[in-house]
């Protein structure tokens, strides 16, 4: 009974907090922190992946950056898929989406697993405390933005976040040392030369290279806007 009890009360806040901040600081903030918000899109992550093994390949980073992302796809999908949380404009009526309507369920929020996660890597490797701060307010901002935006409930991003900070650790202390050492051992059986902490020199002259690596950018850029380009699309065909 407490436990129903416990939820019922974290719906009213949920949705007391959204419909009061929904919107707020009018567009020029709405276009600021719409900005922002995309340090939270998996397609920033992913694009540093391909840099970080096809344009300047470095295992280290490419290991962090990869596992960190990896366990939000293991943890953050089966979550929104088992809770089925409607996103707030889905369940309540003054509610305004201000970007581009998500399709995910709503718990939890990715983009606060992603800045969690991926900012507290970030102020490890740049041993910085002053970092650990920055990456503090970067999180609250973006979350913030989930919320202000009208595509979040504050439960989502906070539960968004705790869970990225796990899954940092978890990638940090297991996963990533695991497939850095994967790499390295898999280096020694390379027939040509590895570059690594520079440019890929391969990207100057060698036409198949080029084209892996456009294609991959490509399809992650795809991924990120297929739903607005077939929107797009069938709004043409209509008219």
């Amino acid at each position: 009974m407490e436990a129903k009890l416990v939820l019922k009360n974290l719906d009213a806040w949920d949705k007391k907090v959204i419909l009061k901040y929904n919107g707020f600081g009018g567009m020029p903030l709405t276009t600021l922190l719409k900005i922002i918000s995309f340090l939270g899109r998996e397609t920033l992550w992913m694009l540093l992946m391909v840099f970080y093994l096809f344009i300047f390949y470095d295992s280290f980073l490419f290991s962090n950056i990869s596992t960190v992302f990896l366990i939000g796809v293991l943890i953050i999908a089966p979550i929104k898929k088992l809770i089925n949380r409607d996103r707030p404009f889905e369940a309540l009526k003054n509610i305004e989406v201000l970007e581009r309507k998500p399709t995910s369920r709503s718990f939890p929020s990715w983009h606060s697993y992603n800045v969690a996660s991926q900012g507290l890597l970030f102020a490890l490797l740049l041993n910085s405390p002053m970092m650990v701060f920055i990456v503090a307010i970067i999180v609250i901002v973006v979350s913030f933005s989930r919320i202000q935006l009208g595509v979040h409930y504050p439960t989502d991003v906070i539960f968004g976040a705790f869970i990225g900070i796990f899954g940092f650790l978890i990638a940090r202390i297991v996963l990533a040392p695991l497939l850095n050492s994967l790499l390295i051992f898999f280096e020694q059986f390379n027939v040509g030369n590895i570059y690594k902490q520079v440019i890929n020199p391969l990207l100057l002259g060698n036409i198949f290279y080029i084209m892996l690596v456009v294609g991959l950018l490509s399809v992650i850029i795809f991924l990120a806007n297929h739903k607005w380009i077939v929107e797009h699309y069938n709004k043409t065909k209509r008219a």
